[in-house]
């Protein structure tokens, strides 16, 4: 099977983030990068099944210099190559925009099947994965905690939890399959395969390789534009309400209404 993973490199939970200087991005000074986190689950999937069925898996992640970082280890964990997507022209690309890089990426490859992570942690829109299907023509399954597939039929079957019970998912191959925390358990890379991920392909791609314009990418070619990003409001320091509980709950009751203002 030839098998994509679209990765993405954000933030580390664990760091703390500042606002840059103009105001729309993240100070990057002193953040420490890493996969996504739900990627880790693709990546974990795709290299699965090409350990039962056979075949390549392809990494792609559109960024700057440092996502070589993340495609490295991707490469460490057991995918064969790596593609690096990037040209100044993709700068503050919105989840369509980021789709559409990949897409046309994804449409010079052979591919069986694609898979994502069901989210970015920093952005959290859960969008790209649905873009990219669509922009490829494909069915897609979204939210996978369990999947199977079968080459030969070219179908999968996958299994998606919703509220009180399991939804079950059939559909043809290609595909793509946007990936959930319960799917499986990511490996480690070991030292020995982190050394080999460094003589392992890792491809560049600018905007002319893939035959797009500065018009269709970036922020130009964006429907969703940052016009400002500002840290939450630091909490107010709690308050502890001791004495008759008749009392405490009166009072509790009142600074919900006139200072909470929740009720």
């Amino acid at each position: 099977m030839n098998i994509i993973v679209c990765i993405k490199q954000v933030p580390d939970t664990t760091t703390k983030v500042r606002v840059g200087k103009d105001g729309k991005h993240i100070d990057p000074g002193g953040v420490k990068f890493i996969v996504n986190t739900y990627d880790d689950f693709a990546v974990e999937e795709a290299i699965r099944l090409k350990e039962r069925f056979g075949g390549e898996v392809t990494v792609i992640s559109m960024g700057p210099e440092r996502v070589k970082e993340a495609l490295r280890m991707c490469l460490a964990m057991g995918a064969d190559k790596a593609i690096q997507l990037w040209d100044p022209a993709f700068e503050d690309s919105d989840p369509y925009t980021t789709a559409l890089i990949l897409s046309k990426a994804i449409q010079q490859l052979p591919y069986d099947i694609i898979f994502c992570g069901k989210q970015a942690i920093d952005r959290d829109t859960m969008s790209v994965p649905v873009y990219l299907a669509e922009l490829l023509g494909l069915p897609q399954a979204t939210l996978v905690v369990k999947l199977e597939v079968d080459p030969n039929a070219r179908k999968f079957i996958a299994y998606r939890d919703i509220e009180g019970a399991k939804e079950v998912i059939e559909g043809l191959l290609p595909a793509v399959i946007s990936t959930q925390w319960k799917l499986n358990e990511p490996r480690y890379p070991t030292l020995p395969n982190i050394m080999k991920a460094k003589k392992k392909e890792l491809k560049e791609l600018n905007a002319a390789a893939l035959g797009l314009d500065s018009a269709q990418v970036g922020e130009k070619g964006s429907r969703v534009k940052v016009l400002s990003m500002e840290l939450p409001p630091p909490r107010s320091k709690g308050k502890i309400l001791k004495g008759d509980p008749r009392e405490v709950c009166r009072e509790l009751v009142r600074l919900l209404r006139e200072e909470a203002k929740v009720i």
